[in-house]
């Protein structure tokens, strides 16, 4: 079974200044990842604006990041909507460009019920052969969110490896560690939570911060996992503006204006998403300022982006 590690990256998807995606900068980004803590790369995800992407865009760039990435690191493909049978579609296309895993997010818009959620992800499972599936709990995105019963049920399905919880819940969380098969994998899908669920037995996170913070957070990870929380707690704490920094607005329009004033800029969004307001970015404006950024430059520091 592939190992995907500890720190994933939801990766941002770089954008040219004709709105085409800009896939020699993803590449790029993918290798910074890399260099700066990342072991596994999620493509076309939320962070990646997924659904403003069409299945050639995804299935390119699931190509091009693996290929950059080779055995450095794993890459997980975002293939997975309120559609079932595109969600197969997808994720089969997907293996075939090489990757190594799918995540599986929640179907979003349609809300339905438990039993709905677990056929959904037992037909992907089983049309992807073995490879391996997270699961992708976001109830604040989706609107419907996945019980931790539910999650139970489909850990036992061998292929379903784990999954990435950003339901806040941290009882929830809890039952799943809890009472789900020993090798089956908790990551925090929020970047606030990391530590306290780690804590309770948590394996790691999906991260949106480790794009400009990604060697702090592989610390406090490794010190957590050492039991040594006299180190890994006071990098949460400092990491902890920045974080929510990145959320000040919806996500990832923080972050595609940090890695410009980083920089390290991939370009705007595409609509319905919007660049950065005043406040949100005087906001990130203030947390870059206390933070140090791992992340490599591409040049000189980019001026403020003009709103």
């Amino acid at each position: 079974m592939v190992t995907f590690g500890r720190l994933l990256t939801a990766m941002a998807t770089p954008f040219a200044d004709d709105g085409s995606v800009d896939y020699a900068r993803a590449r790029e980004l993918a290798n910074a990842l890399l260099e700066t803590g990342t072991e596994g790369i999620v493509v076309a995800g939320t962070t990646g604006e997924s659904p403003t992407l069409n299945v050639e865009e995804k299935l390119r760039l699931f190509a091009e990041v693996k290929d950059i990435v080779g055995n450095r690191g794993t890459v997980i493909a975002g293939t997975c909507t309120y559609d079932t049978r595109e969600s197969i579609h997808v994720s089969v296309e997907a293996l075939r460009r090489g990757v190594d895993g799918i995540l599986g997010t929640v179907p979003y818009y349609s809300k339905p019920p438990q039993q709905g959620l677990e056929a959904h992800f037992r037909a992907i499972a089983d049309a992807i052969d073995g490879t391996p599936l997270i699961l992708y709990n976001i109830p604040g995105r989706t609107a419907v969110n996945m019980a931790p019963e539910t999650t139970l049920r489909l850990s036992e399905v061998p292929n379903i490896v784990g999954i990435k919880e950003a339901s806040g819940n941290l009882d929830a969380i809890g039952t799943i560690i809890r009472e789900s098969r020993p090798d089956f994998l908790v990551w925090s899908g929020d970047d606030a939570i990391t530590l306290p669920i780690l804590a309770i037995g948590g394996y790691g996170v999906v991260s949106v911060a480790s794009h400009l913070v990604g060697q702090q957070i592989s610390r406090m990870i490794s010190s957590a996992i050492d039991g040594a929380l006299d180190e890994a707690t006071p990098i949460h704490h400092q990491l902890a503006p920045l974080i929510a920094a990145l959320f000040a607005t919806t996500s990832p329009i923080p972050l595609k204006y940090a890695l410009a004033r980083c920089g390290f800029p991939c370009g705007s969004l595409r609509l319905p998403l919007v660049d950065i307001d005043d406040r949100s970015a005087a906001i990130m404006d203030a947390a870059l300022a206390k933070t140090q950024i791992d992340l490599p430059t591409l040049g000189a520091p980019a001026p403020a982006l003009s709103r």
